[in-house]
């Protein structure tokens, strides 16, 4: 596996990866996958027994194209890249030894051709597309030339035992100011390149949201570039002291901080999946998800939350109102995105390409 990170990454597209590495390696017929990470962000991590990770590939580009190459050498069945834009250096190596070779692909980083060598090599030398969604598979289908039949669907896997519902951390809500209020919340980086993720439109209905509830409070979570510019969006619509910027959220405190929440409000317009979404659903919380990109997955098509146009915003309002005055609960299709339904779908995925049966 070619990867930008997973375990000891932080993120969606790592935590993805970390559950392929974990499926693979729980199939009985997987003798070792070997990671070769183009990052490493944090040393001392754990991972299955069957995994090995070559960490000199983390020393900047030429050490993961040397390692790369050197791995080329080895014995494997397949070549795994998880990422399109180290796609030429995995086609370039599964060509050289004429491996299958199996593409992931998570958002905008395939919904048009890559800018570079990601985007005129190494497409034509694929096995297998694994998408983590319908509309991302449809935008990279209609510039790739990949056949349909080249491609599966692996949405992502929620672990439901990290998550529950639960009572609120009492010092988590002091240290916000939210105790005894109203919550909506969003997860998401704040990036000034990739203004998708909703805070805009969240932040931009807070004003008569808060008329119709005076104590609202929203807690827009990550970091970022764009942060600061958000934060003064807050103070410019007067909701200042109706938003909470928590800053960057650790793995550990993540749980608690959906549980702190009310509802979960993402109205994005660019996200391939939005993992989060079922992170806030494995804690109960209801959901407002976007008719627009890949949310509208996550909740099944309004199945699991409500489904509204990101620039109607008088929907999203009504949808926020709605959600606050539904109780919590674990929903029965969240099912649908469980661990083993993962390991399944990729087994029979990999099975497709991969010379040993999985």
């Amino acid at each position: 596996m070619l990867a930008t990170d997973a375990h000891g990454g932080f993120g969606g597209i790592a935590q993805y990866n970390r559950d392929v590495i974990d499926a693979m390696c729980g199939l009985e017929r997987v003798a070792e996958v070997t990671v070769l990470p183009r990052i490493m962000p944090e040393a001392g991590f754990t991972h299955p027994a069957k995994s090995t990770y070559d960490l000199a590939s983390a020393a900047g580009a030429r050490g993961f194209i040397t390692r790369s190459a050197a791995h080329g050498l080895g014995r494997y069945d397949v070549v795994y890249c998880a990422h399109i834009n180290l796609l030429p250096i995995a086609a370039a190596v599964a060509r050289a030894r004429r491996l299958p070779l199996v593409l992931a692909i998570y958002g905008i980083d395939a919904w048009q051709r890559p800018v570079g060598l990601a985007g005129l090599f190494g497409v034509g030398a694929v096995s297998l597309v694994v998408s983590i969604s319908q509309i991302t598979l449809d935008r990279f289908l209609a510039w790739s030339g990949v056949a349909a039949e080249k491609c599966a669907l692996l949405p992502n896997a929620i672990h439901a035992a990290d998550f529950a519902i639960g009572t609120k951390d009492n010092a988590l809500a002091q240290r916000l100011g939210v105790a005894g209020r109203p919550v909506i919340l969003t997860f998401g980086r704040m990036s000034a390149d990739e203004r998708y993720k909703g805070f805009d439109e969240v932040l931009e209905a807070m004003p008569r949201l808060i008329e119709r509830l005076p104590g609202l409070v929203y807690v827009a979570a990550g970091d970022g570039s764009d942060r600061a510019r958000l934060e003064l969006k807050a103070e410019a619509l007067g909701v200042k002291d109706h938003v909470r910027f928590s800053g960057r959220v650790s793995e550990a405190e993540k749980a608690d901080l959906y549980r702190l929440a009310d509802a979960y409000v993402m109205p994005s317009s660019g996200e391939g999946f939005g993992f989060v979404v079922l992170e806030a659903l494995a804690c109960g919380l209801p959901v407002v998800a976007s008719s627009t990109d890949g949310t509208r997955e996550a909740v099944r098509g309004g199945e699991l939350g409500a489904v509204v146009d990101p620039k109607d915003s008088a929907a999203l309002e009504r949808a926020i109102i709605e959600a606050l005055a539904r109780p919590k609960a674990i929903l029965e299709g969240l099912d649908y995105f469980s661990f083993a339904n993962f390991q399944k779908r990729l087994a029979a995925a990999l099975a497709a390409v991969v010379r040993v049966q999985v």
